[in-house]
């Protein structure tokens, strides 16, 4: 007899039910995510295998981080599952009366995989998981940095912005003169020569003596005519020299980061194939094979269009049709890296040959006049066509081959 497994995963428990083929329901309890718990769980998956784990189907919902201890049990006792997204598992278990809670869900998800039969996840290698936990962990700083930088920009209105104006606002020079300047008051305590060395001690540039002491009287003018709301012991200094050193220590995060996900990502196939298209650098390659993961998992390119989301959604009814617009059901971080990577495509000036930047100019002109947006969104589909097509048949880029994709 056959059985399913199901189960609604919550924070650090779950609730299991085990129904035969006939739906009826012949065990049900919590079980938590303990080591106590999964060994248990082992010896009622093997009463009910009796010796043959083909006779089980287990089911469960991903929901982030806590069903990753229960998939990595499952995984590593070598037990088949089937792993739905919120969104599937509510469509399947949808009913008319509509009463939720952990067991009720565990038991229509059970009904579910009687009736649909969902197809067994497929584990990816490690290295792909742990480039997307980097990935994440990549965007987390980004949206920190944005905070910090908003910060750091007020501060710095209050105390001296007339820096803002001389120096690039993310260069090593500038953070490094707002923790040694922050102050105009600081700057005229120094002489010239002072603030010159200053200048060429603290940039990751090369750049001539002349130019630091042409940069040093930029400098030393500027806190002459600065006019600053606060005076040079008012706190709002220390914040700003603060904001100075975390946003360095962030973009040094960054840059680890990437090195190490480039590590990683070096072993895989996919890796130099992405590299050899156009435009595409080691930061944009890593972050697409984190966030899309093994390729090889997709039967077609439309299966990668869905999982990014720029799948056409169209709703008509009658003589009533709406505009055809992108379902945004999908991965959002890999859909943001390919718009800045096809973005970056376009306005590159290169006299090296690249089919999708011809594309989206091809569909910017006439006869076909669509907008930018919509140019940009077709060519990311071409985009995830073309890496399918390079990858699946283990393809260097080159122009012309990238035609047939």
């Amino acid at each position: 007899m056959n059985y399913v497994v199901a189960f609604d995963v919550s924070m650090g428990k779950s609730f299991m039910v085990i129904y035969d083929s006939f739906e009826s329901c012949v065990f049900e309890d919590w079980i938590h995510h303990s080591t106590p718990s999964f060994q248990e769980l082992g010896r009622k998956l093997q009463q009910y295998s009796e010796k043959n784990e083909d006779n089980i189907e287990i089911v469960f919902e991903a929901t982030g981080v806590y069903s990753r201890s229960l998939e990595r049990y499952l995984t590593s006792e070598g037990y088949n599952y089937s792993k739905l997204n919120p969104l599937e598992a509510s469509f399947q278990s949808k009913s008319l009366r509509n009463n939720k809670n952990d067991k009720i869900d565990a038991h229509n998800m059970a009904i579910a995989q009687l009736k649909n039969k969902n197809k067994i996840y497929r584990q990816s290698p490690n290295k792909y998981n742990e480039l997307k936990q980097l990935s994440r962990y990549y965007l987390e700083i980004d949206e920190e940095l944005a905070i910090v930088r908003g910060r750091l920009h007020s501060c710095i209105q209050l105390t001296f912005p007339e820096l803002e104006l001389m120096f690039t606002s993310k260069s090593t020079l500038f953070l490094n003169l707002v923790r040694l300047y922050p102050h105009p008051n600081l700057v005229l305590k120094d002489s010239k020569t002072v603030i010159k060395n200053n200048i060429l001690k603290n940039t990751n540039k090369t750049i001539s003596k002349e130019r630091a002491h042409e940069k040093a009287m930029e400098l030393t003018s500027a806190a002459k005519d600065s006019y600053p709301s606060v005076d040079e012991f008012h706190p709002v200094n220390i914040q700003l020299k603060n904001y100075a050193l975390r946003y360095q220590e962030l973009i040094a995060q960054k840059k680890a980061i990437t090195k190490h996900m480039d590590i990683i990502a070096k072993s895989l196939p996919e890796y130099k194939i992405l590299l050899s298209i156009p435009c595409i650098g080691i930061n944009s390659a890593v972050r697409i094979i984190a966030e899309l993961g093994d390729i090889s998992r997709f039967n077609n390119s439309k299966q990668i269009n869905a999982f990014v989301g720029i799948d056409i959604k169209r709703y008509q009814s009658g003589k009533f049709q709406l505009r055809d617009k992108i379902n945004k059901r999908g991965n959002k971080f890999l859909r943001k890296i390919l718009y800045l990577v096809i973005i970056n495509m376009i306005r590159t000036k290169t006299s090296e040959n690249n089919h999708l930047k011809e594309y989206y100019y091809k569909l910017k002109s006439d006869p076909m006049n669509k907008c930018h947006k919509v140019a940009v969104i077709a060519t990311m589909n071409k985009f995830l066509r073309t890496i399918f097509y390079l990858i699946q048949n283990d393809i260097i880029y080159n122009y012309e081959e990238a035609l047939n994709a």
